[in-house]
């Protein structure tokens, strides 16, 4: 019994760290690649999640619902409809800078919570939307074969991104705004189209996420799940190395996860709020991870340039 209890968890823990690495993958793409500080993942992780459960799931009095779409075409929706809410944030900040643009996301984010929260002719409010079927009426562990597979899915076409005449555009942007500018690239359009393919990645790992829980409610789009963690796993991973945000991903989590069971053995006297003590020992970790290694487990690597290494 022991045995079992300890394989569905581990099963639980990768399909949640698998759904983590393709939102740690999307912020790569925006802050590892671009430079841009996105503070706003939870946003859009929340407008994929709600967006799959609204169309996969069957006829409600109290919400919008009853298309009764198949899981797949339930993430292309989410990814649909996260284009636009992308595409019009990105136009609205993508010239904004580090801590502007820091600020404008992360309240943007909370507008779409607080949305998704008011709304509940949309979303049934603080209720949430239950019974999100997974898909082909596999359990967990078949559930964490697909999760796994968009997970290779989405890191193939990151990296082919990440490698290609587009990504290194992304890369001097990051490194030399000005001198990137001065070859003739258009700067604004380049920081768009990476903000929105960052954003629809996040979207997807949402809807993942909403067919995984199989509930969604606005509670589980707070900061400290949808943007914090995400953030702390993509700097202790490797911030601009795919591989490093999804071990990143994993180790995060792991860590994560102990921290309920240290802070369940503490006395309360001592750390007072279980949450708060759990948000601060990731923090001293973080900070182990910046000091020992700052450029994270899996430093990046500058991909090969085309001819390089021909004779």
């Amino acid at each position: 019994m022991e045995l079992t209890g300890l394989l569905a968890y581990a099963i639980f823990f990768l399909n949640l760290v698998g759904i983590y690495a393709i939102m740690t993958l999307g912020l790569n793409m925006q802050w590892g690649m671009t430079g841009q500080f996105n503070i706003g993942i939870a946003g859009f992780f929340a407008v994929g999640a709600y967006s799959s459960a609204i169309l996969t799931t069957g006829p409600a009095d109290n919400w919008l619902g009853g298309f009764n779409l198949p899981f797949l075409l339930g993430l292309a929706g989410a990814v649909i409809v996260c284009l636009p809410v992308a595409w019009l944030i990105g136009r609205i900040t993508a010239r904004l800078r580090t801590d502007y643009l820091a600020i404008a996301t992360i309240g943007i984010a909370e507008i779409i919570r607080l949305f998704f929260l008011n709304e509940g002719w949309l979303s049934n409010g603080v209720r949430g939307i239950p019974g999100i079927q997974k898909p082909f009426g596999v359990g967990n562990g078949g559930y964490l074969l697909i999760v796994l597979g968009f997970v290779g899915l989405v890191w193939l076409l990151v990296e082919v991104a990440r490698r290609s005449p587009w990504g290194r555009v992304l890369r001097a942007i990051r490194d030399n705004e000005p001198a990137t500018a001065a070859a003739g690239k258009d700067i604004a359009r380049f920081r768009l189209e990476a903000f929105v393919v960052g954003s629809c990645i996040m979207a997807l790992a949402g809807g993942l996420y909403a067919h995984f829980v199989g509930f969604v409610s606005p509670e589980a789009f707070r900061p400290l799940y949808g943007t914090f963690l995400v953030w702390v796993m993509l700097i202790a991973g490797g911030s601009g190395n795919n591989l490093g945000a999804i071990l990143g991903a994993f180790v995060v989590w792991l860590i994560w996860s102990s921290t309920e069971l240290l802070a369940g053995v503490v006395p309360t006297a001592l750390i007072g709020n279980e949450s708060a003590f759990r948000v601060f020992l990731i923090g001293v970790i973080l900070q182990i991870i910046l000091v020992s290694r700052p450029e994270g487990l899996l430093p990046e690597k500058r991909p090969p340039m085309p001819g390089e290494g021909r004779r």
